[in-house]
């Protein structure tokens, strides 16, 4: 057993020091050619950021092990918290990596990352808004610093007002909204308006999909302007994410500050992350054909 988490802590001593020694990886079995590429493009987009990753820690939790005759894998998470320097200044980014190990007669023969399935729920839009709504509810204000102060809080924990989905992150973000201070409309019907109420809830609420039309098309409650650069965006805005290009909206990030470029710093969940370059051009899931939409919340 000692043996085998002696292995496991080589490896990943070595992966964390990818990001910023010139460790060889080249013939290492465990680095995949997705997270090779992920690298990759995270060095380079700091780069392209006038940036530079100057510190890597990292924590690991294991979540449990299952032995099938001579094969024992390890299920863990990794903590990543990186030093981020940009110009003169430092930003810390955070991000959760759920991964498994597998072990050969107590020899450590694979590691991989459990990728996140961003696919919520197959959910249609429906651009038939909820209008009826109270007069109270038609005037509201946004606080954006307190749905900051929300994401920053949550960013890597449940609260347990809300139920937690196996794909959390659109889940997350209208908790978020809803902590800025954005009202609920449309209860009982889920197809309609945006709510959470007595452990039910509308598609927009947990559906990135949802979500993403909702932002675009609703005439009362939360609702969201289009812009057309992810630049125009302010602490509290939100970005949408088809990381496919095919139309189907997969994710949801809240902005939770601005790096020296002007560029948005964003917290999500599923793959739990704080602080990260907007773009996740570092993601298993992005791909060239990405798309993004970018909504500035607004009040009455």
């Amino acid at each position: 057993m000692t043996d085998r988490f002696e292995q496991l802590k080589r490896l990943i001593e070595i992966r964390n020091g990818m990001y910023v020694e010139n460790v060889r990886y080249d013939d290492d079995v465990f680095i995949s050619e997705d997270e090779k590429k992920c690298l990759e493009r995270k060095l380079a987009s700091l780069q392209s950021r006038e940036s530079e990753l100057v510190n890597s820690t990292v924590n690991a939790q294991v979540l449990g092990q299952r032995t099938y005759d001579d094969e024992t894998k390890i299920e863990y998470v990794l903590h990543l918290q990186q030093s981020i320097k940009q110009r003169s200044n430092f930003y810390i980014e955070e991000t959760l990596q759920h991964r498994q190990a597998t072990f050969l007669q107590n020899e450590l023969v694979d590691d991989v990352e459990l990728k996140a399935q961003y696919q919520e729920e197959d959910v249609p839009p429906n651009r038939e808004w909820m209008r009826s709504v109270d007069e109270s509810e038609e005037h509201w204000s946004y606080d954006r610093r307190e749905a900051v102060r929300y994401a920053e809080r949550w960013w890597n924990d449940y609260n347990p007002a809300y139920r937690r989905f196996e794909d959390n992150c659109t889940n997350f973000i209208s908790q978020c909204l809803k902590a800025g201070g954005a009202p609920m409309v449309g209860h009982p019907n889920r197809s309609n308006g945006w709510w959470y109420r007595n452990n039910n809830w509308s598609y927009s609420w947990s559906v990135a999909h949802s979500m993403r039309w909702h932002l675009s098309g609703a005439k009362s409650g939360l609702r969201g302007m289009e812009m057309s650069s992810a630049s125009e965006l302010s602490p509290g805005d939100v970005i949408c994410y088809d990381f496919d290009g095919n139309g189907r909206w997969q994710h949801t990030t809240i902005v939770v500050a601005k790096d020296e470029n002007g560029e948005p710093l964003v917290n999500a969940q599923t793959t739990n992350s704080r602080m990260r370059y907007w773009k996740y051009e570092d993601s298993t899931a992005w791909t060239p054909n990405i798309k993004y939409k970018y909504f500035k919340i607004t009040g009455s």
